[in-house]
């Protein structure tokens, strides 16, 4: 198999496994199947979209519609098995930080191949990973997984900046997504389980501007 055609399983996988978590949500709103079917897409191909706007390319689910049917496949599957996971909601945080991990390396390559400068590539990075799940939280009336206490955007940018870095110094391709997938989803895993988080901003009583 050539690194090619492995970029395009591993994008495949992460839209699976983010259409997936759009179809956990929608079971917990207990919607009908075109409600699953509407969760998935916006959730699997939200962030590739945002990052195709962007840079001006062709919207890669108009170009491969299977993209279009592993969303619909995945949002059919849990519309009838979903209720066999005992814990749907840690089922569905673990398997969101498999995608965030997964495309904020896909969003950075994308965007490195397209001919992005470093940081724009991070950047792109970063919103691949993080918009699908907005949307789907949005949509779905919950408070959004990146404002939550526990690092989310931070994985994202472990990831792709890893990438992105590794590129830079010439690490070979499958070596590069291979550690930076790993490192976001360290990060995103020591979130969940851990709580780490970063440095928050704490009100202070303001300044005193009188004479």
């Amino acid at each position: 198999m050539d690194f090619q055609s492995l970029i395009a399983i591993v994008d495949l996988a992460g839209v699976a496994v983010f259409a997936a978590t759009g179809s956990l949500v929608a079971s917990r709103k207990q919607l009908d199947l075109i409600g699953f079917a509407l969760m998935a897409t916006l959730t699997g191909v939200g962030g590739g979209t945002l990052r195709d706007l962007l840079l001006s390319r062709p919207v890669f689910w108009t170009i491969d519609q299977s993209y279009l049917i592993v969303c619909f496949s995945v949002a059919l599957f849990t519309f009838f098995f979903a209720h066999r996971l005992q814990k749907r909601y840690s089922v569905l945080i673990w398997a969101d930080a498999i995608g965030l991990a997964t495309f904020g390396v896909m969003g950075a390559h994308i965007a490195s191949e397209s001919g992005a400068q470093p940081l724009l590539a991070v950047v792109l990075g970063v919103m691949t990973a993080t918009f699908g799940g907005l949307i789907r939280d949005v949509v779905a009336g919950e408070t959004p997984l990146l404002l939550r206490p526990e690092v989310y955007v931070t994985a994202a940018l472990v990831a792709a900046a890893s990438y992105v870095l590794l590129l830079n110094i010439e690490v070979g391709l499958p070596i590069a997504v291979g550690v930076s997938i790993a490192l976001g989803f360290v990060v995103r895993g020591g979130g969940i389980l851990w709580g780490w988080v970063l440095p928050r901003y704490k009100n202070r009583a303001g300044r005193d501007y009188s004479e």
